[in-house]
């Protein structure tokens, strides 16, 4: 049995979803609250961070060790396509999503608004979640480049690229904040990724005592 312990809240959790979804694996999810990890958890990975991917006795912890194992061992359905050089284009834009999105977007709209609410008790900071919806601007500038060029991130071909990118503006979109109307080629590009079979299961996703946007499951918007 594959077991993947998760948060819905964290994009690099629904990263490896969505990758094991395009690989048609089968699995099953364990829950975690990020602020609050089981002693199990912090016992098989002390760094305190989710996902932890469990098969056959084996332990791998972190998005980046399990989407590599994922590609080496599931060899149908690879994400990491094209030519050297489309392969490290596509790595370079992972890091971009899962890092330097991470700490320009998500920590400060997710962090105000979910983690500030349930994890401090602290009412969130309008001046760092609007800091964040203009952070986020840039990066929908960014994305609005590429695809207006390609059908994906990189090039012709859906790749891990697409899935970080997704996964992290998944998050946000349910929490309401992306001005899809002001990103044309962006809205069209996340239209063609959350129609895709393997974001089905994410856009069934709840977050605990938050409502989604209207839109958020919505394939057309």
């Amino acid at each position: 049995m594959v077991l993947l312990v998760h948060s819905n809240i964290l994009p690099q959790c629904r990263k490896i979803r969505i990758l094991m979804a395009e690989k048609k694996m089968l699995y099953v999810l364990k829950e975690e609250t990020p602020w609050a990890l089981s002693k199990d958890i912090l016992k098989i990975n002390p760094a305190g961070e989710l996902p932890v991917f469990i098969f056959d006795g084996n332990i791998i912890s972190g998005n980046y060790a399990i989407t590599e194992f994922l590609e080496e061992t599931y060899t149908q359905n690879r994400l990491f396509v094209g030519n050297n050089k489309q392969r490290a284009e596509a790595r370079r834009l992972v890091d971009w999503f899962d890092n330097k999105f991470q700490r320009e977007v998500y920590q400060y709209i997710v962090g105000e608004k979910v983690y500030k609410r349930f994890a401090l008790r602290k009412p969130p900071e309008s001046k760092r979640i609007q800091a964040g919806i203009n952070n986020l601007r840039f990066h929908l500038e960014y994305i609005d480049w590429i695809v207006e060029r390609n059908n994906y991130l990189v090039g012709d071909e859906f790749s891990l690229a697409d899935i970080s990118a997704a996964a992290q503006l998944s998050v946000i979109d349910y929490l309401g904040d992306v001005p899809w109307e002001d990103y044309k080629n962006t809205k069209l590009w996340y239209s063609k990724i959350k129609s895709r079979p393997s974001f089905k299961e994410i856009l069934n996703d709840r977050i605990k005592n938050i409502y989604p946007s209207t839109h958020y499951t919505d394939l057309d918007f």
